[in-house]
């Protein structure tokens, strides 16, 4: 079987002297590990379009012993600017992390890829804020993953909503104050919370569309990192790196 489809590189790992294992984010199959015959070698074609963060089209065979291989690899996009950035550079590869944690293997990830890409690209031209890029890459791939919290109204009572409302980053639920006194959830305000809200439900094309300032883009990123962390049951050596380099 011969697939033919878009993604970018996630992952990559060296296995004997010459070739190379790489996790490919694709659209059309989701999660696939593929060998890289020679990929160690400079001269070989296929070396710079399966670079880590590489986003290229793949022409990718299954072998009868159930094994994936890049045959051909062709760049389309590199993103060199994220090396000319340590900073950018550790969030695009913690965002490479969280997509191989969440994105689903052998289904169709349309939108999960999308929004990497949308968000490599926005942390090159930096015509965003790299918290603001942070908070939407991780509440939308966790809610494309299906772990989407349940934000549309009070868990008790059914309040849409207050001037403050409360978070619980652990289950993803919303509660309003008189609801919460058991729930030990994280107070937002209603900027914050239309801000994950807009996340989590709006169209794909409009998902950075929003403004916060400086504080409150620092509390939504800290929400979305601790949901994620739930989520996923990890601890990001990447994420640790970028937060270093931030002063967070």
């Amino acid at each position: 079987m011969t697939v033919r489809t878009d993604g970018i590189i996630i992952r990559e790992q060296t296995t004997g002297e010459q070739d190379r294992l790489v996790t490919v984010l694709t659209r059309e199959k989701g999660l696939i590990k593929a060998f890289v015959n020679g990929g160690r070698n400079p001269k070989n074609k296929n070396v710079s379009a399966t670079d880590l963060l590489c986003y290229s089209h793949f022409t990718i065979e299954k072998t009868k012993r159930d094994v994936y291989v890049i045959r051909e690899a062709t760049a389309k996009q590199v993103f060199f600017e994220l090396r000319e950035d340590i900073t950018n550079l550790s969030l695009a590869q913690y965002f490479a992390e969280l997509a191989g944690d969440l994105a689903p293997k052998e289904e169709k990830s349309d939108e999960l890829l999308s929004v990497i890409l949308n968000s490599l690209h926005f942390l090159c031209t930096k015509k965003k804020s790299d918290l603001l890029i942070k908070a939407v890459t991780e509440l939308r791939l966790a809610s494309l993953a299906g772990f989407m919290p349940d934000i549309v109204a009070c868990n008790g009572c059914g309040e849409y909503e207050k001037e403050f409302m409360y978070f619980n980053t652990g289950n993803g639920s919303l509660y309003c104050e008189d609801c919460n006194k058991n729930a030990y959830a994280d107070r937002v305000s209603s900027g914050i919370l239309s801000a994950l809200r807009h996340i989590c439900l709006s169209a794909p094309g409009k998902i950075y569309s929003f403004s916060l300032s400086e504080e409150n883009l620092l509390y939504l990123c800290t929400l979305t990192e601790n949901y994620v962390k739930s989520v996923t049951y990890k601890q990001y050596k990447t994420l640790d790196f970028y937060k270093t380099m931030k002063n967070l």
